[in-house]
């Protein structure tokens, strides 16, 4: 374990500086040691930036500073950054272009007037109206059908239209339209999207050390796998709550920033709401509410923005398809992070 306490001024690799404000180490304390006696299981790291320095950073079951974590899901945020940034430089015309305008959708199985009407809006709101839902794993597109094909894109475009919905009516979890939107930029940024996510996102940020999983056409797999330090995670979230700046340099339009953590959709479960491939929650300490945005992913990998107080929280998780992975990360940050510091 490593763990930050306070310390003036210090600047750590990666370009973080550390935080000198007061937290309560107690709770901390009792934190790794509910981690280490497995109340909580498989949990790899919690790192917590306050007012953009580093406060609390602690790793656990071998893993460390430089370790790169496979969070599943939270890479498909990234893919909703890419797109902002596509965007602004002019690549993609606007998220209201539709599938239309990049795939001969009569090519493809299933064709229905519907899918031609899809909008990239659509799919980073998980709203496409393609009949798939991972939730559901009797769906023809829940994702677990897509990775044994030997190209996710078509399998995906070959899908039939959910006859119960229109695009953009209704949310359903669906990885495999995130395939297809790094499909999208990938053949319309210079370069790839490999190339272009280094140069217009993980270099300004100071991310050297990173891991792609790939689809079997080569692209970068923008459904999850993405794989990071703890500490280039958090520059991730950092970055959201700086409203796309980072050293004085907007990398990521406000606008975008703004669209993005906004609740397109309120969903039908824990009080959540959805924007682009980001989720929307609150968390209760001490009968206060705290709201946060938060990338999420399989095993409980969690980047958490919080919306009205100065942090951003990294918890990090190897608990993949555990039932009770998820509802132990929201318990350490209402249970311990918030108790450590805000009531401090």
């Amino acid at each position: 374990m490593f763990c930050i306490c306070s310390s003036a001024s210090q600047v750590i690799p990666g370009g973080w500086e550390l935080s000198d404000e007061k937290f309560d180490n107690s709770v901390i304390e009792s934190l790794k040691m509910k981690i280490s006696d497995t109340t909580f299981k498989f949990i790899t790291s919690v790192v917590v930036i306050k007012n953009g320095k580093v406060l609390i950073e602690e790793y656990f079951n071998g893993y460390s500073r430089d370790s790169l974590h496979d969070t599943r899901s939270v890479g498909k945020t990234f893919t909703s950054t890419l797109t902002g940034i596509a965007v602004n430089d002019g690549y993609i015309k606007n998220i209201e272009q539709t599938l239309g305008s990049f795939y001969k959708l009569k090519d493809y199985q299933n064709y229905s007037p519907l899918k031609e009407t899809i909008t990239l809006k659509n799919l980073l709101t998980m709203s496409s109206g393609f009949l798939g839902f991972d939730f559901d794993e009797n769906s023809p597109g829940n994702e677990e059908n897509m990775y044994p094909q030997s190209d996710w894109v078509k399998w995906t475009l070959n899908l039939p239209m959910d006859s119960a919905k229109t695009p953009g009516s209704r949310w359903e979890y669906f990885t495999a339209g995130i395939v297809v939107l790094g499909d999208i930029l990938n053949k319309n940024v210079p370069g790839g999207l490999e190339k272009y996510a280094d140069e217009k996102l993980f270099t300004p940020l100071g991310i050297k050390k990173y891991g792609w999983e790939y689809t079997p056409q080569g692209v970068p797999n923008t459904a999850g796998g993405l794989r990071l330090s703890s500490l280039d995670l958090t520059k991730f979230g950092q970055l959201y709550k700086n409203k796309g700046m980072w050293n004085g340099k907007q990398i990521l339009p406000e606008k975008w920033v703004n669209e993005t953590l906004t609740k397109h959709f309120i969903l039908p479960f824990d009080n959540m709401a959805y924007g682009y491939l980001w989720w929307n929650k609150s968390y209760t300490y001490n009968n206060n509410s705290y709201e946060v945005f938060a990338c999420s992913g399989n095993g409980g990998n969690k980047i958490f923005v919080f919306t009205n107080e100065p942090l951003v929280v990294v918890v990090t998780s190897t608990a993949y398809n555990k039932p009770y992975a998820h509802r132990q990360a929201d318990k350490i940050i209402e249970d311990y992070i918030l108790p450590a510091v805000i009531g401090k």
